[in-house]
């Protein structure tokens, strides 16, 4: 009896590891990634003088729902991309492309994940969950656009900032130029700091025939990478000018022109993996730091 249970609990133990892995629960640098937008879109709609519970609420429902389908669309990702990451190096010992976890297994744990993710939906009003329905195929067809253009870190982009939308229509029942301005901005933020990331896998994903914009790229990386972050810094910069944002805005935005133009594009190496890996990751700093910008432009207008 205690030998059929030790088994069990063996076993489970290795199975929730690998859904661990497999969901990259360990690495928030992914799901909060996903947030950061919600969060700006959360704020530039809200109206601080209304009860400040439900920015708190709807701030934790993102971050939850974040969570969840950045777990679920990992798991998807791996399913799609088995063949592929079992050549790449970094991606070989991933749970579906070693063969520890089926295929089969993988779908269930990302349905758990997707159900989860629209009980999560369910809490916010019908306008926003009409439009995040409406994103879904954007979402699930993006792990197939590296196989037919050399942008999927675009579609990457589109599909990774749209709860920007999301969070704007939480207290907004229609949409103004001010979140569509501010989502194109976080487009190009994607598209820069995910070539940058894609660096790390260039010369396996060249072997193999995946397509990217860090190959397409290759030559003039650092000119890329500028243009996609002058672009993203423009344009968050036309947002607090429409907004009437206090200085204090502009001049936390000097930060983030050091940050985007110093820290990560001055210093980027694209041979190094593990430069390109901690560059990607201080996009995390950096979205924070626009969230705190944000608070303090909307309360000191």
């Amino acid at each position: 009896m205690k030998l059929g249970f030790a088994i069990y609990k063996k076993n489970l133990m290795k199975h929730l590891n690998y859904f661990i892995e497999l969901s990259r629960i360990k690495k928030p640098i992914g799901y909060m990634l996903l947030f950061w937008p919600c969060a700006w879109g959360l704020i530039i709609g809200f109206d601080f003088s209304s009860d400040l519970k439900n920015l708190i609420k709807y701030g934790t429902l993102f971050l939850s729902g974040a969570i969840l389908m950045r777990s679920a669309g990992c798991i998807i990702n791996d399913i799609v991309d088995k063949d592929f990451d079992a050549e790449v190096e970094r991606t070989k010992n991933r749970p579906i492309a070693s063969g520890n976890v089926s295929v089969k297994q993988g779908l269930l744990y990302a349905l758990i994940l997707c159900l989860l993710a629209f009980i999560v939906l369910l809490q916010f009003n019908l306008f926003t969950i009409i439009l995040a329905l409406i994103s879904m195929p954007l979402a699930f067809t993006y792990p197939f656009m590296k196989r037919f253009t050399y942008w999927p870190q675009l579609f990457l982009g589109v599909t990774f900032n749209y709860g920007l939308i999301l969070g704007w229509t939480v207290s907004n029942s229609e949409i103004t130029i001010i979140p569509i301005i501010f989502y194109m901005g976080a487009i190009f933020w994607t598209l820069g700091y995910d070539t940058i990331y894609g660096f790390q896998d260039i010369k396996d994903d060249e072997i193999i025939g995946v397509k990217s914009t860090s190959i397409k790229f290759k030559k003039n990386p650092k000119l890329f990478v500028t243009l996609c972050y002058l672009i993203f810094f423009l344009l968050i910069s036309i947002v607090g000018y429409f907004e009437t944002y206090n200085k204090i805005y502009f001049y936390v935005l000097i930060i983030v022109f050091v940050h985007l133009f110093f820290f990560q594009i001055k210093s980027l190496k694209i041979n190094s993996a593990e430069n390109c890996l901690k560059i990607f990751k201080s996009n995390n700093f950096l979205g924070f730091l626009i969230l705190i910008n944000l608070i303090v432009g909307k309360i000191l207008i």
